[in-house]
């Protein structure tokens, strides 16, 4: 019998098939019986038998279903035993899916065929492409026996991920490995790439390791005549191991270095460790150890432990000099859901105080005086109102080179008790039921010591200081009096002092002598009062004006308190001055961890005032709710004081007042300052008077002040710059090296932005602008009260980026010290996007560090080692 080729929708059926033809007597039945027959009745009820046949399945028949389809036509050849497809042709096998203009499948080979399609002058036009798994590549030719998994294409293109893979001859040799003749390989996503490595052999596992033979680069198709023997590209996913290779770099006080070099370590799925290091000619290194841990939905964190060694020039000169430091950096921090009620977290940041002074090439770091820790542990137990809450820390300055340590810093908590209220609420509550009781205590151990001190364990246990404060409050909350609501107290708190200061004066020196006695000593305070507060708020309407309304809201507060004087015994006077004209009072516990309670009763109001201010504006672009927007003009200014009844002289209480605001919601401004309503003696203390008596007229004196500003402003970007953002622009690339899921490789990234913002460049904002300023002061009496100074600080920094074409960018950023009108840093780069590449230059001309930088790098983070780097470093300490 002749081979009969049936078509069917998913295979070929071939004459050995065994086929099953189901009677309609069995509905709804799929196989058939164990027997040869198929048992039934014929139309006078006698039984009958059915056919059976049964044949073998040949040996070159695929073991699944093939689906195919094609929008132009479907050619069958039958004496031939082949299908030929044209027009948008789609073939499914199992994990394998081939699009290409045409398809031929050969059964007696099983054999699929897919060529690309080309016009009139042989230019290819769809190229056939061919997807299993992650392998998706594209051919001119592709030819593949799905029963073997091998097959042969023809100048075939594919990616892995950044990489870009081209091979005029590929051989598929199983599922995930293929073997390339005429190889090139590139991270430039164009058809004609800038740049590629040539190869004449390569293999390539997919989502493993690529391996090539002699290997050199091209540029614009030019061939540079550089080999290297061969060459191996990790294509694996996740983490893996591997050196870290440096970059050249010369420093005018260190000499020639190497930087980063170093090796990264996995040591198994929640832990991996990183050891970089620098070596200068000059004799100088440093090294850094980063350990990051993961454990998923219990605990995540990362440890950094850095040491420099720095030496400048070389011993005997007169300008040798020899720094050995240290700073330690953990982050560590507990998922909630691990232990419900229970949390552990920490963020230290500590070393030695010149430490920032030596970082190479940051000016940012350079700058930084202030280093602060915190190791907090709090526990909350369930059902019951107690908060536990132990924690050590950590600050130090590093201009002053003082370091302060605070361990351990524990407080305990009752949340508010309300001892009336019933078990089961029924009806409306008596008033008596929202009396509430709490408690706040707080244990401090403290010490205080300069690193450059010669420190031993005594002197170290000289610095200690201790103590402890405990708060009762008692709050009632009474039914509301039309618009205002009314709030009575009682509060009492105690704290627990480890020493006393008293003040002589010295006839010899003429100035105040201090006299400390160690113990255990109490001081304490209680008051009374009420509360009242309410708002008030007023609308003006414009009627033709952009200006749709003006909205003000006044929050008035006020409190009737009384406090007796139980410090009094706490209080001294003494006289200032060999003259014996000027009195000062102070307090005995002016020196502890914890400060004494004020001086005198208390018997009056303390008031305040909070206003907030907002405008409606009529928008003639935005036409959602009637075109009318609502800005935030002042979100909060006001101020609090009091008036004590009770006091012989100086009733009037300082002024604090404050200022807080975002305005158009582009300038975040910040406001406060400590007003004093009276005339000050040349010891800067208030004097009875106030300031507007006598013949000078005056509000009173502002003590303290600060404001800080900042803003920012950026262009918008433009339609093609939106549709092209992200796909080759190096603005927020993550060098490999670094996983952003881990908190220490967030770190390493923004300390490495901060030094190279030139190679974080985003071109697709034609220019930004980010300003801010600080300015604060403090007048305050010398420690020996022979008069008062004032502490001024104001400063500006700057950071802007314009693009000079759509391809080349300029940036600049700083800081100002506006006391001395002297830059303290400046830093200024140029960039220029070369699509798959991206140079940079910069320089910072001024601060601890001066240097210069030219880098020329791929911006894929695969070749993010193949770069040209030209560093130059001069200190200026």
């Amino acid at each position: 019998m002749d081979s009969v080729l049936v078509r069917s929708d998913t295979t070929f059926i071939k004459k050995d098939t065994t086929i099953f033809v189901q009677d309609t007597i069995f509905p709804g039945r799929d196989t058939l019986p164990q027997n040869d027959t198929l048992p039934g009745k014929d139309s006078l009820g006698r039984p009958v038998v059915g056919d059976s046949f049964v044949v073998k399945m040949s040996k070159d028949t695929l073991d699944a279903p093939v689906n195919y389809e094609a929008e132009d036509s479907v050619v069958v050849l039958v004496q031939g035993k082949k299908i030929r497809m044209y027009g948008k042709t789609k073939t499914e096998y199992k994990d394998i899916t081939l699009t290409a203009p045409q398809v031929e499948m050969d059964q007696q080979a099983n054999m699929m065929t897919a060529t690309a399609d080309r016009d009139s002058t042989g230019a290819i036009g769809t190229r056939a492409r061919f997807v299993q798994g992650s392998n998706d590549f594209q051919s001119d030719t592709i030819k593949f026996n799905p029963k073997t998994q091998k097959g042969l294409t023809k100048n075939t293109f594919t990616q892995q991920q950044e990489m870009f893979v081209q091979g005029e001859d590929v051989k598929k040799v199983g599922e995930n490995t293929v073997f390339i003749r005429g190889g090139r390989f590139t991270t430039c996503n164009l058809d004609e790439p800038h740049f590629a490595f040539r190869t004449n052999k390569m293999k390539v596992i997919a989502n493993k390791l690529a391996v090539s033979g002699p290997t050199h680069p091209e540029f614009e198709g030019v061939p540079v005549p550089i080999y290297l023997p061969f060459g191996l590209f990790p294509l694996s996913h996740g983490r893996h191991s591997g050196l870290l290779p440096p970059q050249f770099t010369v420093n005018d006080q260190y000499g020639l270095g190497l930087e980063g070099l170093g090796y990264y370590k996995v040591l198994n799925d929640h832990i991996d460790a990183t050891i970089r290091g620098n070596i200068y000619s000059y004799g100088g290194w440093n090294a850094n150890l980063t350990s990051s841990y993961r454990t998923r939905y219990r605990y995540n964190g990362a440890f950094n432990l850095s040491i420099q060694h720095t030496k400048f020039n070389f011993k005997g000169d007169p300008d040798y000099n020899l720094s050995k430091t240290f700073n330690i950096t953990w982050n560590h921090s507990v998922d909630q859901r691990a232990r419900p009620g229970t949390n552990f977290s920490a963020n230290v940041n500590a070393g030695s105080t010149q430490y920032n002074r030596f970082v190479a090439n940051n000016p940012n770091r350079n700058f930084q005086n202030q280093l602060g820790s915190s190791i907090a542990y709090s526990k909350t137990w369930a059902g019951k109102p107690y908060n536990l809450t132990l924690s050590a820390n950590h600050s130090q300055n590093n201009n002053t080179r003082l370091i302060n340590v605070i361990l351990p810093d524990g407080s305990f908590t009752v949340q508010t008790l309300y001892p009336f209220q019933k078990k089961e609420a029924v009806g409306t509550p008596k008033w008596y039921e929202k009396l509430g009781v709490g408690y706040n205590g707080t244990f401090r151990n403290q010490l205080s010591f300069y690193d450059t001190a010669d420190l031993s364990a005594n002197r170290l246990l000289d610095t200690l200081q201790w103590g402890a404060r405990h708060s009762l409050p008692i709050t009632l909350s009474l039914p509301s009096l039309g618009p205002l609501l009314v709030s009575p107290f009682v509060s009492y708190e105690e704290v627990w002092l480890q020493r006393r200061s008293l003040l002589t004066f010295n006839d010899v020196t003429n100035k105040l002598d201090t006299f400390s006695q160690k113990g255990l000593y109490t001081d304490r305070q209680v008051s009374f009062g009420v509360g009242l507060n309410t708002n008030v708020f007023g609308t003006y309407q414009f009627k033709k004006a952009r200006v749709a309304a003006l909205r003000h809201v006044v929050r008035p507060t006020l409190s009737m308190n009384y406090r007796p004087d139980l410090s009094k015994s706490r209080w001294h006077e003494i006289y200032a001055d060999s003259a014996r004209q000027n009195k000062i009072s102070y307090s005995e516990f002016s020196n502890n961890i914890f400060s004494g309670y004020s001086q005198g009763q208390f018997g009056g109001m303390s008031f305040g005032v909070d206003n907030s201010l907002e405008m409606k504006w009529r928008s003639k672009k935005d036409t959602t709710n009637g075109g009318i927007r609502k800005i935030r003009l002042i979100d909060g200014f006001g101020f609090t004081s009091g008036y004590n009844f009770l006091a012989d002289t100086m009733q009037l209480q300082n002024f604090n007042l404050y200022l807080r605001s975002t305005l158009f919601e582009k300038i975040n401004l910040n406001v406060s300052g400590l007003f004093i309503p009276y005339q000050l003696n040349q010891f800067g203390q208030p004097t009875r008077n106030y300031a507007w008596q006598g013949d000078k007229f005056s509000l009173g004196t502002l003590s303290y002040g600060s404001i800080s500003m900042s803003t920012s402003f950026q262009s918008k970007k433009g339609q093609e710059d939106k549709q092209k953002a992200g796909q080759h622009g190096n603005a927020g690339r993550l060098p490999v090296e670094t996983d952003p899921t881990l908190l220490a490789d967030q770190q390493q990234l923004m300390d490495y932005m901060r030094r190279n913002p030139a190679e974080f460049v985003d071109f697709n904002i034609p220019w930004s602008i980010n300003l801010s300023y600080s300015l604060n002061f403090n007048r305050r009496p010398k420690t020996d009260y022979t008069g008062f100074e004032t502490d001024l600080n104001t400063n500006v920094s700057f950071s802007n980026s314009f693009n000079l074409t759509p391809k080349w960018n300029f940036s600049t950023n700083g800081y100002m010290n506006m006391k001395s009108l002297k830059l303290e840093t400046f830093t200024m780069s140029i960039s220029r996007d070369l699509h798959c590449w991206q140079m940079s230059i910069s320089v910072t001309p001024l601060g601890l560090q001066r240097y210069f930088s030219f880098n020329i790098n791929p911006k894929s983070g695969l070749l993010q080692d193949l770069k040209v780097n030209r560093t130059r470093t001069f200190s200026n300490y």
